[in-house]
């Protein structure tokens, strides 16, 4: 792969710009602590889902109890494994995160499928290994992943168990064996009366009492302005289970939930007022989708007396994720976003209807339909969800799954907008700026999909190694905006950090046409010699798209480089053309003028750890990046390209 100059800008990826202002909604804060207490449920009274045989089979087909047990009895086969220091130490030796954290998933999903059949059963047969397994649990000297280890003080390497950490895994943990208390708790104390005190100790060791005093970066207590990411509501949905399960005195239980309703508030007053998530669809699941987990479990837990779903801003942070939806398992992909989903259509379906969004509800029926018939109670996190997702079968099942896409989406906030034409093209692209959460390098990107078929595409991200949230960030190739379908420009590419950004940014769309049209000089270093450059992506209903990029530079340029990345069989052949072959055999064209450029295509090389995502989330196919080199250069002009079938 070619080399360009990259200035890199030390940041922190996990946190939004500073410079961005934030909203005081604080929409769960108008419930007070006291008011919490008030209106929560008992301990002894809160009972959300069944707990006995009897209730389980009064609720749920024999089939899916069946199907539960089955899993039960396959876990009961399954050791709970230690986890070798030399293993947690891979992170970083080799970069290697998943073997720590596949260990660690491992013995919590045995866990859960044990404490469900046992309740589910009742006969008492899971009890041992439940007992061996919440032993092995807590017996870790770290609840959380490898990766994360940069939080506490003596750093990355091994866990320093008289330091413990709240990420996001570690309140999954304690999430995962609150509910494998409340399901199990009744075999478990027939075993042994010391193993429930344990998991209330260990929980309140790792997780309540270093809260008490965390000044975490997905927190930020001292600034009340930060513009947080998806660890605030994830690890506070996860929190507020623990609380209301594990805590036995009720003025505890109210303080964790008013604990954590203050920062899922900070979360959300970081967000625009369009609601959407610059982390992409497929961190939407655990940013705007947590939100929704904790949201259920206050409503449940107070007999809906602390309810904020028909809130117009709720509404819109929901709707974010149909706005993107491109077509059956496509979404648009921005930031760290996989390009592929296959969303969960229950908690879709739910979320329309607290809402009272019959279009996500219609959503979230055709995602059930398309996707997930055949539901597990089984996920990796987030269980929660899995279990009020349980109860909505019958009714997402039975919902009409007629869904249409919407035309055309804009949010203002992140600057992003899509647009559809009669004759199959969606076109989308974004403004913003290079500090944003999971952030890419890639102000002015754009992609398009025909007939649902990716044309020119954003890769993605790769796989999370100990390069992703470091230093190094940047020298991964395709989170840098020479592997997007921008320009590097006198051989720079644009920068990292928020003050890259785009400028004057304008979106328009009638019943004819829609454009984004932006300035995204700022994008890159001062180095580059650029005074201006103004894209503008624009799609004719009817069916064409054009990128016209107008640019001004102090002096004639030295050299431009465009590049288009696509997974599509591409001619090179035609003069002043780019041949488009989609699977369906239909041809798409790309004009460019052939006295401005000359043109090559490279196809890139997965070979890396970071690059094997991309074999999955691209069904295998090869990667191209089409390179245009300029032939002529001067101080001022336009570049045009036409697409068109």
């Amino acid at each position: 792969m070619n080399h360009y100059k990259i200035i890199f800008i030390s940041t922190i990826f996990f946190i939004f710009s500073a410079k961005a202002q934030t909203t005081k909604r604080n929409l769960l804060q108008q419930f007070s602590q006291q008011v919490i207490a008030q209106s929560l449920i008992p301990k002894k009274q809160w009972r959300p889902f069944p707990q006995t045989p009897g209730e389980w089979k009064s609720m749920f087909p024999d089939s899916l109890l069946n199907k539960i047990i089955k899993s039960g009895e396959a876990a009961l086969k399954e050791e709970f494994k230690s986890i070798p220091a030399t293993v947690a130490l891979e992170f970083v030796r080799t970069g290697n995160r998943r073997n720590y954290q596949n260990l660690a998933n491992k013995k919590r999903a045995l866990l859960w499928d044990m404490a469900l059949a046992e309740s589910i059963e009742g006969k008492g047969r899971f009890a041992d290994h439940l007992l061996d397994g919440i032993w092995s649990v807590c017996e870790e000297s770290f609840w959380g992943a490898t990766a994360h280890l940069s939080i506490q003080k003596a750093g990355k390497g091994l866990p320093d168990a008289a330091d413990p950490i709240v990420d996001l895994f570690a309140a999954e943990t304690a999430s995962t064996l609150a509910w494998v208390d409340y399901f199990s708790g009744p075999a478990l104390e027939k075993v042994s009366p010391v193993i429930r005190p344990r998991i209330r100790f260990e929980t309140e060791r790792r997780i309540f009492k270093p809260m008490q005093t965390a000044s975490y970066f997905y927190l930020q207590p001292d600034n009340p302005d930060a513009r947080l990411n998806n660890w605030t509501p994830w690890i506070m949905s996860n929190y507020i289970t623990a609380g209301l399960l594990l805590r036995e005195d009720e003025g505890k239980r109210a303080e964790a939930l008013s604990f954590a309703m203050k920062y899922i508030d900070k979360y959300m007053n970081g967000l625009g007022e369009d609601g959407g998530c610059d982390e992409g669809p497929g961190y939407w699941f655990a940013a705007a989708g947590a939100v929704f987990d904790a949201l259920c479990l206050l409503d449940n837990a107070t007999n809906g007396k602390v309810n904020i779903y028909k809130d117009p801003f709720i509404r819109k942070m929901a709707s974010y994720i149909y706005k993107t939806h491109i077509a059956g398992e496509n979404f648009i992909n921005v930031a760290d976003a996989s390009a592929k989903l296959r969303p969960n259509g229950l908690m879709l379906y739910r979320f329309g209807k607290a809402t009272g969004d019959e279009n996500m509800m219609a959503f979230g029926s055709w995602a059930y339909h398309a996707f997930n018939p055949a539901v597990s109670t089984n996920s990796t996190y987030m269980r929660a969800r899995s279990l009020f997702d349980l109860a909505a079968i019958p009714e997402c099942a039975a919902y009409p799954a007629n869904y249409k896409d919407v035309a055309g989406t804009w949010f203002s906030d992140i600057q992003l907008m899509a647009s559809r034409s009669s004759n199959g093209f969606f076109l989308s692209s974004h403004g913003g700026h290079n500090g944003e959460s999971h952030n890419h390098n890639d102000v002015g990107d754009f992609m398009i999909y025909v007939n649902g078929y990716p044309m020119i595409i954003d890769v993605g991200p790769g796989n999370y190694t100990a390069r992703t949230f470091s230093e190094s960030r940047y020298e991964l190739w395709f989170n840098t905006s020479a592997f997007h379908n921008l320009p590097v420009i006198n051989g720079y590419q644009q920068a990292a950090g928020s003050s890259f950004t785009a400028s004057n940014v304008r979106y328009y769309a009638d019943k004819n046409s829609s454009f984004l049209d932006m300035e995204i000089a700022k994008a890159y270093p001062a180095e580059s010699g650029i005074l201006s450059w103004k894209r503008k992506v624009s799609l004719n209903k009817t069916g064409t798209i054009d990128i016209v990029d107008h640019y001004r530079f102090t002096v004639p340029f030295k050299k431009i480089t465009q590049s288009f990345m696509t997974v599509c069989k591409t001619g090179l052949d035609q003069h002043g053309k780019i041949v488009f072959l989609l699977p369906d055999g239909q041809k798409v064209f790309l004009e460019y003028d052939p006295k401005a450029w000359e043109i090559k295509k490279e196809k890139i090389e997965l070979i890396t750890e970071e690059d094997k995502r991309f074999i999955n989330d691209w069904s295998g196919q090869d990667i191209w990046r089409i390179l245009l080199t300029n032939r002529r250069n001067d101080a001022a002009g336009s570049f045009l390209y036409h697409i068109h079938k």
